[in-house]
């Protein structure tokens, strides 16, 4: 209410008046004046402000790299389609991208446990109510009496 009072009668005084008076508005005060600093030092503060600007950005491509790079990895994997935006991400980040060390160690796990399980013993593990121990001693056993059958064979 009091801007349209103020708009109404003062465009009606700044005419009779014949505008003699300059009025600098509040908005044209200059942003160095306003945050309390000199031209100079507020320059420098906008710099600054720019370089961690940069600096934030720059980080945040390497994280967004470094978990499409994780994608990637468990879409090799698993056999699963490639996504073209997960390797735009990691060549816009260049090649510094590395996975996270305790990541790398998680894959260097899972990677040793499933070639365990692929193994044979891996695969007999995995049948309940089987004793490993008690097999391989059996079959120790089968091919040390093989190798006494063949020595007291007398075609060999």
């Amino acid at each position: 209410m009091a801007f349209m009072v103020k708009h109404v009668v003062g465009g009606q005084l700044k005419n009779l008046t014949g505008g003699l008076t300059e009025e600098k508005p509040e908005g044209e005060k200059s942003e160095a004046a306003a945050q309390g600093m000199t031209q100079e030092e507020f320059e420098q503060y906008q710099q600054q402000l720019e370089e961690e600007k940069q600096e934030r950005e720059a980080q945040f491509a390497q994280k967004k790299a470094e978990r499409a790079t994780v994608r990637t990895h468990f879409r090799e994997k698993y056999r699963l389609p490639k996504n073209e935006l997960d390797e735009t991400q990691i060549q816009q980040a260049g090649d510094d991208v590395v996975l996270p060390t305790e990541l790398a160690k998680m894959i260097a796990e899972d990677n040793q446990e499933e070639a365990h399980k692929q193994s044979m013993l891996g695969q007999l593990s995995n049948i309940q109510n089987v004793d490993i121990d008690q097999l391989k001693d059996k079959a120790q056993a089968t091919l040390e009496d093989l190798k006494k059958q063949t020595e007291n064979c007398s075609l060999m």
